[in-house]
């Protein structure tokens, strides 16, 4: 059972670019800092080359359709996910290629958001009397980049927030009790969202009482995201599975000896204090973004939901409820202060809901989106 209802209205769809927007998901897994791109080279009516963004550091998707075109390239009309880039980086500029291979059309779905690139493909070509079209099934392409432009308009990645609980809202019993609630089809689906995040947030809490790995494990991934936890007071276990490399601690200050203690197991410690002792999220959030961390998952407990949602840090809550009820005694989901009034409730736009196994998926946002 499926119940889809999408972010944004009705917009005109296309084969070539539903094509190039399947050829970039390939890359939902690997590309990071990157943005997923896909390319489809149309001469005649027919198909001629196309190609994805694979690896960061490796050519982008246009590059790879116009190697399998080749001459057929000349008069060609790309189809291609995102604005082509026009400056160096770690590849040279797409835009000179798709010029120098002689298409003639370029149908962008969307401008890239990167003020590097940003309107500047799209000149670059233009000035070449390459025709430039954009727009074209731009609802689907920002959602498949949705990181990569939260990063590069706000400076900070796009926050998921993944809860596991019963039906009436419940994650863990009185006496934390937590594993395991939801069904192994849940928890499966919920490893798929781990691997496209850049990095899986935790705090102290949750280390301490479930010592979590926080790495992809019920599917296949070329790749680990980055682990952080937010640990005011430095009180990670240096035996826990999370005090290693590829970790990164948040804390409020920086205690000497256990700092030094999880260094030296490999984990990097930052320091990031606000006005009442804890980790400043905001900031937090920046330091990630900087780092080009696109999507951001969190797996935390009810106390650090509820301060992501109060510091407005949450742009998406990805929830699964399990069919079964743990009662008044047990924990919520998110620790928030009582309200006085409807008018100051955190309002949310349900996105899809579907059923996983016996559980029901819920994914929100933050409303407006």
């Amino acid at each position: 059972m499926t119940l889809s209802l999408p972010v944004h209205g009705l917009q005109r769809t296309d084969p070539h670019m539903a094509r190039a927007l399947e050829l970039a998901r390939r890359g939902l897994y690997t590309t990071t800092p990157n943005p997923r791109v896909g390319c489809v080279l149309v001469r005649d009516g027919v198909v001629v080359g196309e190609g994805w963004h694979e690896r960061a550091g490796e050519p982008h998707a246009e590059i790879h359709a116009l190697r399998a075109a080749g001459g057929h390239a000349r008069g060609a009309t790309a189809y291609v996910t995102l604005e082509p880039c026009s400056h160096q980086g770690r590849t040279p500029p797409c835009c000179e290629a798709l010029i120098a291979a002689g298409v003639s059309r370029v149908v962008a779905a969307m401008q890239d958001p990167n003020p590097l690139v940003s309107g500047k493909g799209f000149g670059m070509l233009r000035a070449s009397n390459v025709e430039v079209e954009t727009g074209l099934m731009e609802a689907a392409a920002r959602e498949l980049n949705i990181g990569f432009v939260s990063r590069m308009t706000r400076g900070r990645p796009w926050l998921r927030l993944k809860v596991a609980a019963s039906l009436d809202g419940k994650t863990a019993l009185l006496n934390g009790q937590s594993q395991w609630i939801t069904s192994p089809e849940a928890r499966r689906d919920g490893h798929a969202w781990r691997a496209r995040a850049c990095a899986i947030l935790t705090g102290i809490g949750t280390v301490k009482d479930d010592n979590p790995r926080l790495t992809v494990r019920d599917i296949e991934t070329p790749r680990q995201p980055v682990r952080v936890v937010v640990d005011s007071r430095l009180e990670t276990p240096v035996d826990a599975h999370v005090a290693g490399a590829g970790t990164l601690i948040a804390a409020a200050e920086g205690y000497v000896r256990p700092m030094q203690a999880l260094q030296a197991r490999g984990a990097e410690i930052i320091v990031l204090p606000n006005a009442a002792g804890k980790v400043e999220l905001p900031d937090l959030m920046l330091e990630l973004g900087r780092r080009g961390m696109n999507e951001l998952h969190v797996e935390a407990g009810f106390k650090l939901n509820g301060s992501l949602l109060n510091e407005d840090l949450v742009d998406e809550l990805l929830i699964y409820l399990a069919p079964s009820l743990l009662g008044d005694a047990a924990q919520g989901m998110f620790h928030l202060p009582a309200l006085q009034s409807l008018k100051d409730r955190h309002a949310l736009t349900i996105t899809d809901v579907c059923q996983i196994g016996p559980d029901i998926r819920i994914l929100a946002r933050r409303a407006p989106v």
